[in-house]
């Protein structure tokens, strides 16, 4: 096969194509997550704050930290990686603190999620966007 301005042209477009396939994919997932999690229920803004880097230099072990004053569980997800689900948090009647602080593996430049549920029943989330330079998840 001899390479043309066109083949390279449709080739191009080709792997633009299929690289843009595993996002969509991605996405699905972590909706599907959520709506599990929330159990089809509006998720608001209010009592969550998530603390990520805006750019980690290694996807893998970015740190973050999830707080809420009245949770009962938060949910993390990394929209980008191939399995979105990161951690879950559940805190007791008797938490001193609904606080935690953990380090997570990125596999790119994502969107990372903080879902909580708090103890009226109610959901509301919190994101961030990290920019990692070296990917973790084989990256």
């Amino acid at each position: 096969m001899e390479l043309t301005r066109r083949n390279a042209i449709l080739m191009g477009a080709g792997a633009v194509l299929i690289a843009g396939v595993p996002l969509k994919v991605a996405a699905a997932a972590g909706a599907d997550e959520i709506a599990a999690f929330t159990g089809g229920a509006e998720i608001g803004a209010g009592d969550i704050k998530l603390i990520a880097p805006e750019i980690a230099e290694n996807g893998n072990t970015v740190p973050i930290e999830v707080s809420s004053d009245t949770a009962v569980e938060i949910l993390v997800l990394a929209l980008g990686n191939p399995t979105p689900p990161v951690a879950t948090f559940k805190f007791g009647k008797l938490s001193a603190s609904r606080a935690a602080s953990t380090r997570i593996r990125l596999a790119g430049t994502q969107e990372v999620v903080a879902i909580a549920k708090l103890a009226d029943g109610s959901f509301v989330q919190d994101t961030s966007t990290v920019k990692v330079t070296i990917g973790g998840c084989g990256g």
